[in-house]
């Protein structure tokens, strides 16, 4: 359990990821903030704090925060798997994420992607796996930019949604000229996604078809993929990798675009997330930290051009990164220029 939290005339103590940007000088005025690298979060950087703020690197479990006095656990990503749920709540340790603060920046990869790859998207079938937060995202923008999409998503589909006609994913993977890969990583429960996509499913893709996963690595069987890759079966682009960050050298020349997992890298995305954990310390104490300067939450487009997109970014573009260099993985990561979401001219009119 974690130990008896401080008096209340100490300042608490917050222990942050210095990458995460944004972030500093926005809780200074209410707490201790120390910065450091991912790498240095040990028992005993974070003995006494009351909050740690980390990336996705970061594994928040025992073996971290035991018999530290930790309150509060937040991530400035969309994944909790880096977490042990179950032993914070045993340890009354509050967990929170950044649901979709980058949902919009995985759909302008996706559709760079597609769209830099197949050129007119228009009928082109494309099935997402996966309409969560960024799913809803991917599928929303394909349909606006002329796009048949097609969604697999078994637990929605259990839990009673009727908002799409959803197909299982040996169906979607063997009618779909694209598929892409928008789930969560989990090795058990009642749908593990764990080599989701495998050398069987794979195999049932249609030839010269396009497989994305700018999900989590292990989503996708790299070792199945690499050899269809080889055959010349399937493409590929490839954001998320099985065994980060030491990644597959033999899998990286063969695919269109490989990147070191920022597919949701954007500008905005990085804005948003440091919102929320911010809004949610606010929360737990009752500060009001400053917000200023960080984008709001997503709001829809209207319609969308191709261009809108591929002016933005295209992921070929960053291949360079992973090719010329792709021992350090985190280090590209980390030191990566966070790109702009598309500015779409068709948006709702505020009331």
């Amino acid at each position: 359990m974690n130990a008896q939290s401080q008096t209340t005339n100490e300042r608490p103590i917050i222990v942050a990821d210095r990458h995460i940007p944004y972030l500093q000088g926005r809780l200074e005025p209410f707490a201790e903030v120390r910065y450091i690298d991912q790498d240095d979060f040990t028992p005993e950087a974070v003995a006494d704090a009351d909050v740690v703020l980390v990336r996705t690197r970061t594994r928040c479990g025992r073996s971290l925060l035991e018999g530290s006095r930790c309150q509060l656990a937040a991530t400035a990503t969309i994944g909790l798997d880096h977490f042990d749920l179950p032993w914070l709540r045993e340890a009354g340790i509050e967990a929170s994420n950044a649901p979709g603060c980058n949902a919009p920046g995985v759909a302008q990869y996706v559709w760079g992607a597609i769209l830099d790859h197949f050129g007119n998207v228009e009928g082109l079938k494309v099935g997402v796996v996966g309409k969560g937060n960024v799913g809803s995202i991917v599928t929303d923008w394909g349909r606006k930019l002329g796009a048949e999409v097609l969604v697999c998503d078994p637990p929605r589909q259990e839990a009673g949604f009727t908002d799409e006609e959803y197909l299982s994913l040996d169906k979607l993977m063997a009618e779909c000229d694209v598929v892409t890969f928008h789930t969560p990583f989990e090795r058990a429960g009642n749908h593990p996604t764990f080599h989701l996509a495998n050398a069987e499913n794979m195999a049932k893709m249609r030839r010269d078809s396009l497989l994305i996963n700018a999900a989590r690595g292990g989503v996708v069987d790299n070792a199945a993929l690499k050899e269809l890759l080889r055959e010349g079966r399937i493409k590929a682009v490839i954001d998320t990798w099985e065994n980060e960050p030491n990644l597959d050298r033999e899998l990286l020349p063969l695919v269109e675009a490989g990147t070191p997992h920022i597919a949701g890298y954007s500008l905005e995305g990085k804005q948003r997330a440091t919102r929320m954990i911010l809004e949610t310390v606010g929360r737990h104490f009752g500060w009001n930290p400053n917000l200023s300067g960080l984008e709001p939450n997503y709001v829809a487009p209207l319609s969308i051009s191709p261009e809108e997109i591929t002016d933005s970014y295209i992921p070929r573009n960053d291949n360079y990164l992973l090719q010329g260099d792709f021992k350090n993985f985190d280090t590209l990561r980390a030191e990566y220029v966070t790109r702009p979401e598309p500015r779409f001219r068709d948006m709702p009119v505020k009331e």
